[in-house]
């Protein structure tokens, strides 16, 4: 550490995961010799003070009580403004790694000045733990859709070249801090869902390129918070696919975006729910529409929706 500044801040969010995050912590305490960091933790109002907790256990780490839930980019933010390393890793407080391998993150970021992001390869933390993200395809002009590559295949060095990818992942992503100065801050309208998506296309029209490097590993235990079929992620997917739309494409891009998410996507949704007589997830489906649509797309920060 040089002049008090680390090498790197991890910054991690937690919204009722205190063992997750607890594991998080002392994944990064066990393995990390190489460089000098700070770890930041945001309790994202949590039904318990997870701060209060966190600092008990762990005198070390700097855990920050928000009094309300800003979201995943809200969270962050928070995290950004009080950290004070040359680099600034966001990471999920329910991953965990296994070696000492930032170095390799560093190295790449520091291969030239353009490069300004970069995410690590990213393996569920569950047998057989298969790779979750190598990397991503661009986002389709209209129906906004990607692929991560390399999803669900085994770690067999078939994705262990590394490359720019138009994204980073939002479970772990290492950026240096002048992004922030030219690229703003993550983007806090989303709340949850295509927040790093907006925030990397942002990092990309400011001149940056952004890079997968697979000789840095985190494993993800995957976020159950919000559930595979749930209210939150369904609303949230439909308003944010939306307000991507809105905020990133001109044009004929934005308006044939916008309608078809709004349209076709939607409908064949909210039929798909209703058959299945999940009227929660259409009812869902029909509040993202009508808010992806109106709500201004560049709104300050929002809070959760109440269902």
């Amino acid at each position: 550490m040089t002049n008090n500044i680390p090498d790197i801040s991890f910054i991690t969010v937690c919204y009722n995961g205190f063992k997750d995050t607890c594991g998080l912590i002392e994944s990064l305490h066990k393995h990390l010799q190489s460089v000098s960091y700070e770890i930041i933790v945001v309790d994202n109002a949590s039904h318990e003070d997870e701060a209060a907790k966190i600092q008990k256990l762990y005198p070390t780490v700097i855990a920050i009580r928000s009094d309300v839930n800003g979201g995943f980019s809200g969270g962050n933010n928070i995290g950004i403004r009080a950290a004070k390393g040359k680099y600034l890793f966001l990471i999920n407080n329910d991953t965990y790694i296994e070696s000492d391998e930032m170095p390799s993150l560093i190295e790449r970021l520091e291969s030239r000045p353009d490069i300004g992001g970069v995410s690590p390869k990213i393996r569920f933390a569950f047998p057989p733990q298969h790779i979750q993200f190598a990397g991503f395809t661009p986002l389709s002009q209209i129906t906004l859709r990607n692929t991560m590559l390399g999803f669900d295949c085994p770690d067999d060095g078939s994705h262990d070249t590394p490359h720019p990818t138009p994204y980073l992942h939002g479970a772990a992503m290492m950026i240096k801090r002048e992004v922030i100065e030219k690229a703003g801050m993550m983007p806090e309208i989303f709340f949850l869902y295509y927040e790093e998506l907006d925030w990397s296309t942002s990092m990309t029209r400011a001149g940056y390129e952004l890079w997968y490097e697979p000789r840095c590993t985190v494993f993800h235990k995957e976020s159950q918070s919000t559930g595979q079929l749930s209210k939150l992620r369904t609303y949230y997917l439909t308003r944010n696919r939306l307000l991507y739309a809105r905020r990133n494409l001109k044009g004929t891009d934005r308006f044939l975006s916008v309608l078809y998410q709004s349209t076709v996507a939607a409908g064949k949704n909210s039929l798909t729910y209703a058959l299945k007589g999940r009227f929660d997830l259409f009812f869902a489906v029909y509040c993202g529409v009508n808010r992806g649509l109106f709500m201004p797309s560049t709104s300050p920060n929002c809070i959760m929706h109440k269902f």
